[in-house]
């Protein structure tokens, strides 16, 4: 299996080698054709002088002069050019020596050139090769008239030529700084791409080590390199993340199962003590009445625990999207909570007062679900409220959403224990003064349906007043 570092590097060098061959290619053509353009231009400049200073010289001297010769040779041996004169019928009458081509007098200029010349409308021809053998190699070459100052008639051609060997040696010169100047920068791209690479492969690897380790159950692991500032870094941070959740999440069901066990533990210890004693004879008869009450009390206690479980178990199965699709009227399930709860109320002299609007106020949920929040919040509030002090149920809108507030008077929750309240298990009333019967499940089952409606659900305590809110979508 090819790792990411190798797959990574391969694709940087392809990359890299197919922009060289490509930047290569085109830069090879361009600069052949800049250094050919230029060289025929330099011929170009150089013609166009011999011409000037040959039509200068014709009113006192002739094409064959010797100190016309002299001049153009000089001119030749500074620009690096051979020059070569003719007459008017093509002959060669005068050319620079310092190349030999002296020898070349007499004899006479491909005719072919002549008549090509006298076709082209710029009356100059730049073209490469060897005339048909006129040059010993091939040569670039320019070709063009010379006419009287005065009279404007044709008094012979000038040729100018260079070997193309030396044209193709610059040439060589820039593909061979090209080629060096390539393979540096392949070379650095290649060390920037490894060091680069194995910074991105580093937390990978962390990462797969990590959920090594998360396999055998330790979740202490965490990666390194968060700061990064760049989607590595993203996802160092999001994975830190969840392995604090499933830490936190461990710690919970460790936590849980301690505390189920105990709950579990506790009435069954009390069940078996007394009925052994029953059986056995320890507990008298006329006591057997008293202790038959609270193993009664303490199997109910089990029933409802086994209950609450179940219960967590059938939430933690909802399909939210259809919790979504249904819809009631949050004022009607109020109203009804509150109603069955009175009696309970009632024992402590407790009167709950409504605050709610008077139109229709539907929401989007499951109206069975939301009754149990209601009752859940509306029975702790009864627990723990302070005798003939009155129980608040509020609903207003706002926006999009709609608000049910359940607010009594009491003892002040620990701003401590406000984060820990929907836990699972979590009692502020740790002595049981208060609450003899639960068992810490009913503010977490209220936190797990508002979770399955995508809601929220938050409480408030100070100065002997808390208030639990929730809150619903309103149906569009």
């Amino acid at each position: 299996m090819k790792s990411i570092y190798l797959k990574n590097f391969m694709l940087t060098v392809g990359m890299v080698l197919l922009s060289f061959l490509i930047l290569g290619t085109a830069f090879m053509s361009v600069s052949y054709s800049f250094i050919v353009s230029d060289k025929r231009q330099s011929l170009k400049v150089t013609s166009q002088v011999i011409e000037s200073t040959i039509s200068a010289k014709l009113t006192e001297s002739e094409l064959d002069d010797w100190n016309l010769r002299i001049i153009i040779s000089a001119i030749a041996a500074a620009s690096n050019v051979e020059v070569t004169i003719c007459n008017s019928q093509g002959v060669i009458v005068s050319s620079s020596d310092h190349k030999g081509y002296a020898r070349n007098i007499g004899m006479a200029v491909p005719g072919s050139l002549i008549s090509s010349l006298s076709a082209s409308p710029t009356s100059s021809i730049s073209a490469s090769g060897t005339l048909g053998g006129f040059f010993d190699s091939p040569r670039q070459y320019y070709f063009s008239l010379i006419k009287n100052p005065d009279s404007g008639a044709l008094e012979g051609y000038v040729l100018t030529s260079m070997e193309a060997s030396s044209m193709l040696q610059i040439w060589r010169s820039f593909v061979v700084i090209f080629f060096f100047a390539s393979c540096f920068v392949l070379v650095l791209s290649l060390v920037f791409s490894t060091v680069t690479t194995g910074r991105q492969v580093a937390p990978l690897k962390e990462m797969a080590a990590a959920s090594k380790q998360f396999a055998r159950g330790d979740f202490s692991v965490r990666v390194r390199n968060v700061n990064r500032k760049d989607e590595i870094g993203e996802l160092a941070a999001a994975f830190n993340s969840m392995a604090d959740s499933l830490e936190k999440s461990d710690k919970l069901r460790s936590e849980f199962i301690a505390n189920i066990s105990h709950e579990l533990k506790t009435p069954m210890t009390t069940i078996t003590g007394f009925i052994d004693g029953i059986i056995d004879g320890t507990i008298p008869p006329e006591k057997q009445a008293t202790y038959l009450s609270v193993i009664s009390s303490e199997a109910r206690r089990l029933s409802r625990l086994v209950r609450k479980m179940l219960e967590l178990s059938r939430l933690r199965s909802v399909d939210r999207s259809a919790l979504a699709r249904s819809s009631f009227d949050i004022k009607n399930v109020l109203k009804n909570t509150a109603l069955g709860l009175e009696g309970k109320a009632g024992e402590k002299n407790i009167k709950i007062n409504m605050l709610i609007p008077e139109e229709k106020v539907v929401v989007s949920g499951d109206a069975d679900s939301i009754t149990q929040v209601i009752y859940n919040l509306l029975d702790n509030a009864i627990k723990f409220s302070t005798p003939g002090e009155p129980i608040t149920l509020s609903i207003w809108k706002q926006g999009e959403k709609a608000y049910v507030s359940v607010k009594n008077r009491g003892e002040t929750i620990p701003a401590s224990e406000l984060p820990l309240i929907f836990d699972r298990f979590h009692k502020t009333d740790r002595s049981r003064g208060l609450d003899k019967d639960g068992v810490g499940l009913g503010l977490y089952i209220v936190k797990t349906i508002i979770d399955n409606h995508n809601e929220n659900v938050y409480v408030t305590s100070s100065e002997g007043v808390t208030e639990f809110v929730f809150t619903l979508s309103l149906k569009k």
